[in-house]
């Protein structure tokens, strides 16, 4: 029997925290017979995404497999993520939030890996009688599931709130399932988490939850939540809601579950049906909707006739940038 393979990215400095983290979970899954692979983020030169949609528009018109026209690093990250059964993530809270690297890769990963986008591709590929290697990477289709780590060295957790959260970009896309999530603050009480055997013991946790989720023999285990914390939603487990302006409903702010609020002894509480369970992003429903909407909704290029007219002025508007201190920048320069 082949072995599952499990991937872990770090986002951290080179021997940090994430990457100790990452390591020990691999190692926990090495131990029950998986073959591992770490790659850290920071060691790969990804440029930024640049918004010209060609992967998404080349694979909707039949002209592409979803690739970005940049070969860069990426294309490293996202074989090691194609060959993956599953994947661990660190990534250190940089201003409140996840790395610009982190964000960057996300941007890469984006509508192009959209599993609904690619089935559709593939789909209609394949009734077209064109050859595999002309299509979406078939790879794109495996089930993963993933732990997710993010690390802050602030002693309130409110200081690393959003870090979690945005981590979930990596994986909905592509509809890898979140297994299991820890938020580590207060890392500056401890040089090293290596000095932090609970949370070494949580690592630990993580690598045999990977392990028990790749050797399950239902869906409904493979996908079974094992983090430790139980979130207001029921789909991604998180606590961060957007309450609409009348007060009475509100959103998960990651995978886009909408319910009704209450409060019920003094305790909030969120009402889903199980309609809006599944416009969930993190489910095949929501992120079709999605998908579709895009294709039917979004105006292709030559729509507005004279465009090129009316974007003169602002493409004469140059001011230019404010006059420099160079005094000020001086001392900046030495400091």
């Amino acid at each position: 029997m082949e072995k599952k393979k499990v991937l872990g990215i770090s986002f951290g400095r080179k021997m940090s925290n994430c990457d100790i983290m990452v390591k020990h979970a691999l190692m926990e899954c090495e131990k029950a017979g998986c073959e591992t692979a770490f790659i850290r983020a920071d060691d790969l030169e990804i440029s930024n995404c640049t918004g010209c949609i060609a992967c998404v528009i080349g694979m909707m018109s039949g002209r592409g497999r979803g690739y970005c026209v940049r070969h860069d690093d990426f294309d490293i990250l996202d074989e090691a993520v194609m060959q993956s059964d599953a994947v661990i993530l660190a990534c250190p809270t940089y201003e409140t939030s996840v790395t610009g690297r982190f964000k960057t890769i996300c941007d890469r990963i984006g509508p192009s890996h959209d599993i609904t986008f690619r089935q559709g591709a593939w789909d209609e590929g394949v009734a077209a009688g064109k050859p595999e290697e002309a299509l979406p990477d078939r790879r794109s289709f495996k089930k993963r599931q993933a732990a997710l780590i993010s690390v802050g060295g602030a002693m309130t957790e409110n200081w690393i709130a959003l870090t979690l959260p945005m981590m979930y970009e990596f994986t909905f896309p592509m509809a890898i399932d979140v297994i299991d999530t820890v938020e580590y603050y207060g890392a500056m009480a401890h040089e090293s988490v290596l000095g932090n055997q609970e949370m070494m013991d949580r690592m630990t946790t993580v690598g045999q939850n990977i392990v028990a989720s790749l050797e399950a023999e239902t869906e409904e285990e493979r996908i079974r939540w094992r983090g430790t914390e139980e979130g207001m939603c029921p789909i991604c487990h998180t606590r961060l809601l957007q309450i609409s302006h009348d007060g009475k409903t509100a959103d998960c702010v990651v995978c886009g579950t909408h319910g009704t609020v209450s409060i019920e002894n003094g305790v909030i509480k969120m009402h889903y049906t199980p309609k809006e369970l599944e416009r969930s992003r993190l489910k095949w429903g929501g992120k079709l909707e999605h998908s579709t909407e895009i294709k039917t909704q979004a105006q292709p290029s030559g729509t507005i006739k004279n465009l090129k007219e009316l974007k003169a002025p602002y493409a004469a508007f140059n001011p230019g940038v404010f006059e420099t201190d160079e005094k000020a920048f001086g001392n900046v320069a030495k400091e």
